[in-house]
């Protein structure tokens, strides 16, 4: 493993761990988009299925697991434990026009036409779109808070780390996966808007306002 992807893995690891902490501390998830994260359910499910058919390490394993239970865990404090501070009034985005496309796609480009492959392929192309509804809700309240904009930083430079793991392993490992570098780059693109107002208003203490 090089030290784009571990680091990429705790970048990624970060931005859960800030969320949760950020809906348990405060008793809400206001500001939070409850379908962005049954989005990331369905990707942590299906990209890990393999988790009952193959073992590489502990370290996968492990990682594995805690995305998977912090994903549905997110998504219990959303709907169930705070339900009361779900701003769902904002949390509008149809995440059928993403599914029903990403599912169509993950059948006709894949790397093996089977079950396991297509519903990998499946969460790979959903994680590039998974974060519109989060992004969507923000555009549509005008502002984020701090905390959210800190999370939504990390889930990023996850991603955009992923890409540079994609170039080494290319050049280092002759390795090269043109879906998985295909939806990192439509993934990375999705932030780059983010990351500039991330970078000049909230690195500066100013709070994060978006245009409706």
């Amino acid at each position: 493993m090089n030290i784009f992807r571990l680091t990429g893995d705790l970048s990624h690891l970060a931005a859960i761990i800030i969320l949760l902490l950020k809906i348990w501390k405060s008793r809400s998830c206001a500001g939070i988009s409850g379908k962005s994260q049954i989005l990331f359910a369905m990707v942590f499910t299906t990209r890990y299925l393999d988790l009952l058919t193959a073992y590489i390490s502990l370290y996968n394993t492990s990682m594995k697991i805690i995305y998977i239970g912090c994903s549905y865990a997110t998504v219990y404090l959303i709907y169930a434990k705070f339900k009361a501070t779900y701003d769902g009034n904002h949390d509008t985005f149809r995440v059928e026009f993403l599914v029903v496309p990403v599912g169509g796609l993950s059948f006709l480009v894949n790397h093996d036409f089977s079950p396991l492959e297509i519903l990998w392929t499946f969460s790979i192309y959903l994680e590039a779109v998974a974060i519109l509804p989060q992004l969507f809700m923000i555009s549509k309240t005008g502002e984020a808070e701090t905390i959210t904009t800190h999370y939504l930083f990390f889930l990023g430079l996850y991603r955009a780390l992923y890409l540079i793991n994609w170039v080494w392993r290319f050049y280092f490992e002759g390795f090269f996966d043109m879906i998985a570098i295909v939806a990192g780059v439509v993934q990375t693109i999705l932030y780059c808007d983010f990351f500039y107002l991330y970078v000049t208003k909230v690195l500066k203490g100013k709070k994060l306002s978006l245009p409706a």
